[in-house]
C-alpha cells in the first residue's frame, strides 16, 4: 500500500441508541434492507428482488408525490403481478409498516397503506441522487477520502450497519476496516458515521504516495472494475431489445408495470456499484452513460401505460377513482419529486477543498 498524505478528521464516537428506521436520506438502506451489507450485484432475474423492495419501488413509482393511501388488497394484487405470492405480499406490507416505511389506516374492514413522510422524503432524495450520480462525474482532484474504523467483535450488528452505510455513501473496502472514496465526505455523512460507530472512526483526505515496490494495491482496486463493467453490459443486453417495443407502445398493462419496476430496481444499484468513479481511472469505453440513457428511455417510455394499469388495479378495490396515482419521469426525479416537503440532498461527496 502507498502512504497517505493530507488532512485528517478523527473522532471517538459516543454510543447511541438507534432511532426511527428512516430519518435521513442516508438511511435509504433501511428502506431497501437487502442492499449494502455485501458487495452489490445486479438483482436476480438478474436475481429476483425481495418482496419488500418490489413493494417500495411500486409505491414510490406511482404515489411518491401525493403519498396517497392504496387499499392493501390492491397492493397485494400489484405485487402478485410481479410474481410475489399473496402471503409474501402481506408479509412484506406488514414488515414495511413495522419498520416505519409505510403508514396504515383502516375504514371498516378495509385497510390501506401509504408511504410514511420520512420514507417519501428519503426515496425522493434517493431518486434524485440515482439520476444525478449517473449523469455526470464531478471533476476529481486526485485525492481519496479514507475512513478507518474499529468496532468491537461483539458489535456485529453495528459493523454490518456501518458497512452498509459506507457502501451507500459510495465507499469500498481497500482493506478490512479501511474504506475509501474519491469524493469528499459531506458533513451529513460524517454525522451519520459518528452515529453508527461505537468505537473510533478516523477520516483522511489525501493522495496516494507510490512505493518503490511493484507489489502494492492501487485505491481503484477497491472496486472490481471488470465486474462493474459486466453489470453495465448485462443491463444493456437485457433492456436494449425491449426499447423498440416500448417506443411503439407494445408494452402495456401489467407487463409495463413489471418492466418499469424491474428496470428501476436494477438501475438504482449502479450509483453504489459505480459511485462516480473518476473517468481518469476507468476504461475508455465505460458504459455508465449508455446505461443511464437506456434506463431513462425505458422508464419514461413506460410511465403512461404503467400508470394507467396501476390506476385500474387500484380502482377495482377502491370506492372511487384515485387521482393521487401519478408516475414521474426521470427529469422529475432529477428536479426533485416532492412529497409535501423539500427532499434533502444525499451526497457521498462535497465541495472539493484540495488535499495537497
Amino acid at each position: 500500500m502507498g502512504e497517505w498524505e493530507g488532512s485528517v478528521y478523527s473522532r471517538h464516537a459516543v454510543p447511541e441508541e438507534h432511532g426511527a428506521p428512516v430519518a435521513s436520506p442516508f438511511d435509504i438502506d433501511e428502506i431497501y434492507p437487502d442492499d449494502g451489507d455485501q458487495p452489490l450485484r445486479l438483482p436476480r432475474r438478474q436475481v429476483g428482488n425481495s418482496p419488500q423492495g418490489v413493494a417500495v419501488t411500486l409505491l414510490a413509482d406511482y404515489t411518491l408525490r401525493t403519498r396517497v393511501a392504496l387499499p392493501s388488497a390492491a397492493i397485494v394484487a400489484l405485487l402478485g403481478e410481479a410474481g410475489v405470492t399473496t402471503a409474501g405480499a402481506r408479509t412484506a406490507i406488514s414488515r414495511l409498516a413495522r419498520r416505519g416505511v409505510l403508514e396504515g389506516s383502516r375504514l371498516g374492514r378495509r385497510s390501506s397503506y401509504r408511504l410514511s413522510r420520512a420514507a417519501a422524503v428519503n426515496l425522493s432524495a434517493g431518486g434524485q441522487w440515482i439520476l444525478a450520480s449517473t449523469t455526470s462525474t464531478p471533476r476529481w482532484d486526485g485525492c481519496w477520502t479514507i475512513v478507518a474504523f474499529s468496532l468491537p467483535q461483539d458489535r456485529s450488528t453495528q459493523r454490518r450497519a456501518l458497512r452498509a452505510q459506507l457502501r451507500w455513501l459510495g465507499y469500498a473496502p481497500l482493506y478490512d476496516g479501511l474504506w475509501i472514496s474519491p469524493q469528499e465526505l459531506a458533513p451529513a455523512a460524517r454525522a451519520e458515521l459518528d452515529r453508527l460507530t461505537l468505537g473510533a472512526v478516523t477520516v483522511f483526505r489525501g493522495r496516494q504516495s507510490a512505493l518503490a515496490s511493484a507489489i502494492h494495491r492501487a485505491p481503484i482496486e477497491a472496486w472490481d472494475i471488470e465486474a462493474i463493467g459486466r453489470s453495465y453490459d448485462a443491463f444493456l443486453r437485457r433492456w436494449t431489445p425491449l426499447l423498440p417495443e416500448v417506443r411503439s407502445g407494445q408494452v402495456d398493462g401489467a407487463a409495463a408495470v413489471r418492466a418499469r419496476t424491474e428496470v428501476m430496481d436494477t438501475f438504482r444499484r449502479f450509483p453504489v456499484l459505480d459511485p462516480q468513479l473518476p473517468v481518469e481511472l476507468l476504461p475508455p469505453d465505460w458504459l455508465r452513460r449508455p446505461a443511464r440513457e437506456l434506463f431513462a428511455a425505458v422508464y419514461d417510455g413506460l410511465a403512461a401505460p404503467a400508470e394507467r394499469h396501476v390506476r385500474a388495479v387500484v380502482e377495482r378495490f377502491a370506492d372511487a377513482a384515485q387521482p393521487g396515482i401519478a408516475a414521474h419521469t426521470t427529469a422529475e426525479l432529477v428536479a426533485g419529486v416532492r412529497a409535501g416537503v423539500d427532499p434533502a440532498q444525499p451526497s457521498a461527496g462535497g465541495s472539493a477543498t484540495g488535499c495537497s
